[in-house]
């Protein structure tokens, strides 16, 4: 049996999901796809899981998709091409709406489908020498099922540019125009900085997580009319009245830790 593509730590609340294809730079093929989007909904679904981190073995974090996978594509039929881009798109969208809080490692190039991979995710940390290219015009393709989150990342004016002329970035050009918030010098900064992550998002309710990414998701870029104001109305009025609303509330009061923090407090 050959080995997973995707390997799952966990560390306490902390789910590391890895990509496992160092030989073809972590390069996506189908098996790889589906073990992808399997751990996002599964760990979506464990409530020990508080967060996640997308890593990756090897000099590159992804570079797209797998050459000799690319060569199988041409010869399927339009409506295997359609499934089998819908596969892509299904994953992205699995990383982009786990409730957990999801952190982009980016230890080396992220190029194509794995810049998309990044955006998809909350937050994205990238060593200095790491590189970024939306490569695909380069190769008579588009970034189509990674644009949405392309979009959601950096914005459609740099989106336009950097789809058009497939320049390589570099990381803090990266960050720069919003892909990744945070550049690492080294190895050891970048794993500081993730745990330090971590460790924040554990101090907030999961609940609260959980729902302000749909709020973020959701509310971006729909006008300021009284629909708007009526739906995030009710997204707090929710939020008061959900368990973890009356417990930080509580705990607050009280000067205490939460029972999301302090389990002695339940």
């Amino acid at each position: 049996m050959s080995e997973s593509p995707v390997i799952i730590d966990r560390e306490g609340a902390v789910a590391t999901v890895t990509l496992h294809r160092p030989e073809v730079r972590n390069a996506f093929d189908a098996a790889t796809i589906a073990a992808l989007h399997t751990a996002f909904v599964e760990l979506g679904q464990e409530a020990e899981v508080r967060c996640v981190v997308l890593a990756a073995q090897g000099p590159a974090f992804c570079a797209g998709a797998d050459l000799r996978y690319m060569q199988q594509l041409a010869t399927y039929t339009d409506a295997q091409n359609r499934d089998d881009a819908l596969q892509l798109a299904r994953m992205l969208r699995a990383v982009a709406e786990c409730p957990k809080p999801v952190i982009a490692r980016v230890q080396g190039d992220a190029f194509a489908g794995g810049f998309g991979l990044v955006a998809a995710c909350d937050l994205a940390v990238a060593v200095q020498t790491a590189r970024f290219c939306l490569s695909e015009v380069k190769l008579g393709l588009v970034p189509a099922t990674i644009m949405p989150h392309v979009l959601r990342a950096i914005g459609a004016r740099a989106a336009q540019r950097y789809t058009l002329t497939a320049e390589v970035l570099d990381a803090a050009t990266a960050q720069a125009i919003g892909l990744v918030h945070e550049v690492a010098e080294d190895a050891a900064a970048l794993d500081a900085r993730v745990q330090r992550w971590c460790a924040e998002l554990q101090n907030a309710s999961p609940q609260a997580l959980a729902a302000a990414k749909r709020l973020l998701a959701e509310v971006a870029h729909r006008p300021l009319g009284d629909a708007l104001l009526a739906d995030t109305a009710e997204r707090i009025a929710v939020a008061r009245a959900s368990t973890d609303g009356r417990e930080g509330i509580a705990a607050f009061l009280a000067k205490r830790k939460p029972n999301w923090i302090d389990p002695e407090a339940r």
